[in-house]
């Protein structure tokens, strides 16, 4: 593993608290910062390792995260638990896919991910989920398709997948926002611990790297999961400006990695 200096330790501490804040303030968006951030703000030179490392950290904070909001009510957990374990099992095989792949050829496809992702985080979202009432069944076969799609690309790009489990939850259950939002740490922690166990399984993932993002993140998601219970739903602007954030860091990304594919 990569000898840090101190000043990349408190980097590293600092961008876990980026993390940690956004996923307990709107349940997603920092986790898809955390490998740009590993690998562009605090140096750490291994993409496949950046990766490992980077979804075991999301995955404490997002358990972490899950408290007070499961304190608060917003946690739904038969529908946040099903969604979760199918998830998992999804995010296993794309870990293996993304182990397999050209680590700058994958920073490529996670900087066009990104991408989609400020997208969506810029579109205005309702406060509710689907008004229409689903049977039981149904609701399961809902739960069981979004979930294996976001699972699979969680594993693949060793993201959360925060962005894909929130409007999956409300469009499958119709639980309104702030629930989705807190029932979604649950399986954005799951996801998160199967893409690193796959990853610390073939030798790539920072320990102790990890556990300084952890810490920066116990702070900055106690402060986002305070600053979302108060805020509700109106945290549109909040949204767009995560989103800039995002795309900007996707086109330095894709810039970076251009030549992986001969561009």
């Amino acid at each position: 593993m990569v000898e840090l200096t101190p000043l990349q330790d408190l980097l590293a501490i600092l961008s876990g608290a980026a993390v940690g804040f956004s996923l307990g303030l709107i349940g997603g968006g920092g986790s898809i910062l955390a490998v740009p951030l590993l690998l562009y703000v605090v140096g750490y030179p291994d993409p496949h390792v950046v990766i490992g490392t980077t979804a075991l950290a999301v995955s404490v904070n997002a358990y972490l995260n899950l408290v007070p909001h499961a304190r608060a009510g917003n946690v739904r957990w038969r529908p946040g638990i099903a969604f979760a374990m199918v998830g998992a099992a999804a995010a296993l095989l794309g870990s293996q896919l993304g182990k397999a792949v050209d680590g700058h050829r994958l920073l490529f496809l996670f900087a066009i991910l990104m991408l989609v992702v400020a997208w969506r985080m810029a579109r205005p979202r309702a406060g509710g989920g689907d008004a229409r009432h689903r049977s039981a069944g149904m609701e399961m076969l809902w739960l069981v398709g979004v979930g294996a799609a976001a699972g699979l690309l969680s594993g693949f790009f060793g993201i959360g997948g925060g962005f894909l489990i929130v409007p999956g939850l409300m469009l499958a259950t119709g639980m309104p926002i702030l629930a989705a939002i807190g029932t979604s740490l649950f399986s954005v922690g799951t996801f998160g611990m199967a893409t690193a166990l796959s990853y610390a399984w073939s030798g790539l993932l920072d320990a102790r790297v990890a556990a300084l993002y952890i810490g920066g993140g116990v702070l900055g998601g106690w402060l986002g999961a305070r600053l979302a219970t108060r805020l509700g739903r109106n945290k549109q602007a909040l949204n767009r400006i995560f989103a800039g954030i995002v795309a900007l860091t996707a086109l330095y990304m894709l810039e970076r990695n251009l030549s992986a594919f001969g561009l």
